[in-house]
C-alpha cells in the first residue's frame, strides 16, 4: 500500500485563480479589497511567510500593506498602530504575524483587532463564534486542511480524529471543525501519556507540533490519512514535517506532503478571508 498525497499546492492554485476572479468583480463595483501585515521583529521564518503572503496579494490583485517594526516596538506603540488600520476604511484585513517578540503581550494585541478585520480568525471574538458553529472569520491553516479533506472527498463523519497540538492557530480551531463534521476528536500535547496509543487508532491524524519527522510508521494505524502541519528547517536548510514522510506514505492511505501540502492552502485561505472582510465591510458600511 501507498498513500495517495494530498496535493495543497495544486489546490492552492485553483483556488487563487477563482479568487482572482473574486477581486476582479469587486474591483468592478468600486471595491478594492486591502490587507495590512505587521511584522514586528526579525524572526527569519516570519519574515519569509511575510514575503509569501505580499507575493499572493501581488498576484491575485490584492493591495498589500507590511509593516516591519523594529524588534523593542513597545506594545503601546503597536497597539495605536492597530487602532489607526482598525479606522482605516481603505484596510479591509489585519494580520499580526506571530510569534510576536516575548516583551509584547499577545492575547492582549490580538484582542485589540476588530473582528471584521480579523482575518488570521484569532480574536476573542472570532474563536468564540466558531465555537458556537457560527464562524466570522476560521483560522486559515485548519481552514485548509478542511477543504484538502473536502477535495479528496474523505468523509469525515463518525471517523476517529487525532489532533496532536492545541494552539490557537491550529489545534484548538481545528478540533472545532472537526466536530462540526461529527468526527469524534481527540486532542493530544506534550503532556500527553501513552501518545503511540491514541495515534494508532486514529483514523485521521493531524499533526502540529513543531517537532521535525517525530511521527513514524508505527505510530498511525494502517490506511490512516496524515495530515502533517509542522514546518521544520534541518541543520542542512531542507524543509520537513512533523511526520517521517518517506516512512509513514507505505502505511498511510493518504498523506499531505512538507512543503506542498498544507503551506500553501493557508496563504490562499487567508486570501478568502480577506476578500471575505472586503464583502463584508461593504455589507455593514451599507
Amino acid at each position: 500500500m501507498k498513500a495517495e498525497i494530498l496535493d495543497g499546492k495544486n489546490l492552492a492554485l485553483k483556488i487563487k485563480e477563482e479568487l482572482k476572479r473574486e477581486v476582479q468583480d469587486l474591483k468592478n463595483q468600486g471595491i478594492n479589497p486591502c490587507l495590512a501585515v505587521v511584522l514586528v521583529g526579525e524572526n527569519k521564518s516570519s519574515q519569509k511567510y511575510v514575503s509569501f503572503k505580499e507575493k499572493t496579494c501581488k498576484e491575485l490583485d490584492i493591495k498589500s500593506l507590511v509593516f516591519r517594526l523594529p524588534e523593542n516596538t513597545e506594545e503601546t506603540s503597536l497597539i495605536k498602530l492597530i487602532d489607526e488600520l482598525n479606522e482605516n476604511s481603505q484596510v479591509n484585513g489585519i494580520l499580526i504575524q506571530l510569534p510576536l517578540p516575548k516583551h509584547l503581550n499577545q492575547n492582549k494585541v490580538l484582542e485589540r483587532i476588530s473582528p471584521f478585520k480579523d482575518v488570521d480568525g484569532f480574536t476573542p471574538f472570532c474563536l468564540g463564534r466558531l465555537l458556537i458553529d457560527s464562524p466570522l472569520f476560521i483560522p486559515c491553516t485548519p481552514k485548509g486542511v478542511i477543504r484538502i479533506l473536502d477535495e479528496y472527498k474523505i468523509n469525515l463523519e463518525g471517523k476517529q480524529a487525532v489532533v496532536i497540538g492545541r494552539s490557537i492557530i491550529v489545534g484548538k480551531p481545528l478540533s472545532l471543525l472537526l466536530l462540526k463534521r461529527n468526527a469524534t476528536v481527540t486532542m493530544c500535547h506534550s503532556k500527553t501519556m501513552n501518545l503511540q496509543d491514541i495515534t494508532k487508532k486514529a483514523d485521521i491524524l493531524c499533526v502540529a507540533i513543531g517537532r521535525e519527522k517525530f511521527i513514524t510508521s508505527n505510530m498511525i494505524k494502517k490506511g490512516a490519512v496524515v495530515i502533517d502541519i509542522g514546518i521544520n528547517v534541518t541543520a542542512s536548510g531542507k524543509v520537513v514535517g512533523d511526520v517521517n514522510f518517506d516512512d509513514v506514505k507505505e502505511k498511510a492511505s493518504y498523506i499531505t506532503p512538507v512543503p506542498g501540502g498544507v503551506g500553501p492552502m493557508t496563504i490562499a485561505m487567508l486570501m478568502e478571508n480577506t476578500i471575505h472582510a472586503a464583502k463584508l465591510q461593504q455589507r455593514v458600511a451599507i
